[in-house]
């Protein structure tokens, strides 16, 4: 039967013995998000999904390491695995819904009245992101050495606040322009075959979401190692796993594929990665 377990006889990762049943369960839901998604992406070519579904992939990962941890209490392997990657996934999703905006302006044709300049509204973001991301994933390593866990969890809250204050930014950005195009409709703003009303709720609701999470996030980190949200596992389901599933279903349900470069998209990949101007794009339902 398993027991909890000290690392070299010393030190537990764990307060408790991680639950393999919601570990098991929420991998395969993740596993169907990533398979999902990944058809979606391939589908409709939308290649700035990508990031996203390694987001939900990094979620497969994240609870297979715990759902090993069962087993394995004291393995360092385990515990580092599911530290990084389920901290880290929000990061991905966050990217695609930030270029997600993007796309949205340019279909539209309203590139002036975005308060960042459209070539760099993207840039901005992301670059951000993974900067943030980087913070997260090389200081959850840290959690797993008694001596350096303190320093881990602060250089971690550092990580999430940067992330909470890109999308607090984010949402000032993505509304604004909203209330500028509402006052200053562009001709491409009033067709219905673009949804982009749609798909700008769809933004609102996940990065709210992402958002809540990344403040459960910082509490879970500045309470400690021996904090209620570490020591209780119910929190990490019910304001992580559940509220970034969700995530994956909304951003599915109304997924941004009807947004495509008019020429080949491996091209304007790399078009993109130079700093290159995007070609016109078309929308598709």
């Amino acid at each position: 039967m398993a027991k909890l377990e000290a690392y070299k006889g010393v030190y537990y990762f764990w307060a408790f013995l991680p639950s393999q049943a919601a570990s098991i369960t929420f991998l395969f839901l993740f596993l169907i998000a990533t398979i999902l998604h990944c058809w979606r992406m391939y589908k409709l070519r939308t290649w700035f999904c990508a990031s996203f579904a390694i987001g939900c992939l990094s979620e497969v990962i994240g609870f297979a390491g715990r759902a090993v941890a069962y087993n394995n209490s004291a393995d360092m392997g385990a515990y580092l695995v599911q530290a990084i990657f389920l901290v880290i996934a929000p990061a991905f999703f966050a990217a695609s819904i930030y270029m997600t905006l993007t796309r949205i302006i340019r279909a539209v044709k309203g590139e002036l009245l975005s308060i960042i300049r459209i070539n760099w509204l993207s840039r901005t973001f992301v670059i951000g992101d993974l900067i943030s991301l980087n913070v997260q994933s090389g200081a959850s390593g840290l959690n797993s050495t008694p001596k350096l866990t303190q320093i881990g969890e602060y250089i971690v809250v550092a990580g999430l606040f940067m992330q909470l204050i890109l999308l607090g930014f984010f949402v000032v950005v993505a509304v604004t322009f909203q209330r500028r195009l509402s006052k200053q409709p562009t001709p491409e703003s009033y067709t219905t075959v673009k949804p982009w009303r749609k798909t700008l709720y769809m933004i609102y609701l996940a990065s709210t979401l992402v958002f809540g999470r990344s403040v459960f996030r910082v509490v879970e980190y500045m309470q400690g190692h021996d904090g209620y949200s570490l020591t209780h596992e119910w929190t990490l389901y019910t304001f992580d796993a559940v509220p970034m599933f969700i995530v994956t279903i909304i951003f599915w349900y109304w997924y941004p594929g009807y947004v495509q470069p008019e020429v080949d998209d491996v091209e304007r990949i790399e078009l993109a990665n130079s700093g290159s101007k995007f070609a016109r794009f078309r929308w598709r339902r």
